[in-house]
């Protein structure tokens, strides 16, 4: 079995590499006639009626093992409450990070103010 390190690495490079689609309902063609012993089993390729298009029409179709999506995720920086997303103005974020708490991501962008605090404590 792969390491997980390396299935995570996999997966985040098909992730980012996802591709935004539209479903086409239009038929499929028929099968070609095969000289198969189960006749009445539809090829798995040809199992589903319908088809993933390219949301952009200059990018090409998904393929087997491609990730994609069908609507975009909302923005999480603004408040929605239809949608139940608290959005990010107020909280607390860290300066040095460069994860999801960094204030470089968690602001998106609209600047943020830094406050300074000394802590005296009681030494043992």
């Amino acid at each position: 079995l792969p390491s997980c390190r390396y299935v995570g690495d996999a997966l985040k490079d098909r992730f980012d590499g996802a591709s935004r689609v539209m479903v086409s309902n239009a038929e499929p063609e028929p099968p070609a006639p095969r000289n198969d012993p189960a006749p009445h089993r539809v090829p798995r390729r040809d199992r589903y009626r319908f088809q993933l298009r390219p949301h952009n029409p200059d990018h090409k179709s998904p393929g087997a093992k491609d990730l994609v999506y069908l609507e975009s995720s909302p923005g999480f920086c603004e408040k929605n409450p239809r949608l139940g997303i608290p959005g990010t103005h107020g909280r607390t974020c860290n300066d040095t990070s460069i994860g999801v708490d960094g204030c470089d991501l968690m602001c998106c962008g609209r600047g943020y103010r830094t406050e300074t605090m000394f802590v005296v404590e009681r030494c043992n």
